[in-house]
């Protein structure tokens, strides 16, 4: 009985948690009273976890329906419409056990292991990000993923309220540190830093966005952020175009 009873009780937390601020009663969802402007949100940085004690029972049942969670993210890929929580719900327990941070790159899902870290691009306008996935919801039958409303900010989801978009998975099984040796060729600079732990998240950012092979490169006293080298022009401009839809700065060429 104690079992039965801890499964009903964790059922009604997924559902709290992930529904997204969707019912009528209760204090309304909304924005922060904290003024955002994407450049004030950052992508969540990819990084190997162990699974969330909670929140990855499967199946399990909301509001009558039962959804299966995913034995892995490996090989995620989805497109669909995105909604987006907020106020009502920050500092709340996500599914995963995690407190809810509005202002935080995070999302909810409602079949992907928690954690989980995804790309998430917005269709309409371009815009992509990188969120970690803790939490589970919405369950709407129209949408794949709740973002919270940091995220939504940075997509531009908070003046539309959904956008169609394609979620796809991140493998962090594949280290992140990039190598320093490089061969000689056309490169793409995409970042100089005085510290080696700030160009290291950087690269980071680019290789969780399949950008690669990335390197740091230290010269002149600072940790410089390669991709390539490339063969092709188009191919440094196919990179180049995917960095600023990334929202970094435009990369530029570099010789070694």
């Amino acid at each position: 009985m104690r079992a039965r009873h801890f499964w009903i009780i964790l059922a009604a937390a997924v559902f709290l948690a992930g529904c997204a601020g969707k019912k009528k009663d209760g204090p309304r969802d909304g924005p922060s009273s904290r003024y955002l402007t994407p450049a004030d949100v950052h992508d969540a940085v990819p990084k190997k976890e162990p699974l969330a004690r909670y929140g990855n029972h499967s199946p399990y049942t909301v509001l009558g329906k039962t959804y299966t969670v995913l034995p892995s993210s490996k090989g995620y890929h989805e497109r669909g419409i995105a909604s987006w929580y907020g106020s009502k719900f920050h500092g709340r327990r996500t599914s995963s056990g995690e407190p809810y941070d509005m202002h935080l790159a995070t999302a909810a899902h409602k079949r992907l292991p928690l954690p989980t870290y995804a790309e998430v691009t917005n269709l309409d306008n371009g815009r992509s990000m990188i969120v970690k996935i803790n939490d589970r919801g919405p369950f709407h039958e129209d949408r794949i993923i709740d973002l919270s409303y940091a995220a939504a900010v940075k997509l531009g989801v908070d003046k539309t309220g959904t956008a169609r978009v394609e979620v796809r998975a991140i493998d962090v099984e594949t280290p992140n540190r990039p190598a320093v040796k490089v061969a000689d060729g056309t490169f793409l600079q995409v970042g100089a830093f005085s510290k080696r732990k700030a160009a290291e998240k950087l690269a980071g950012q680019m290789i969780a966005a399949q950008l690669k092979p990335v390197s740091v490169q230290k010269s002149r006293g600072l940790y410089k952020v390669w991709i390539g080298p490339y063969a092709t022009g188009q191919e440094i401009e196919a990179t180049i175009r995917r960095v600023v839809e990334l929202g970094f700065e435009r990369p530029h060429k570099v010789k070694r």
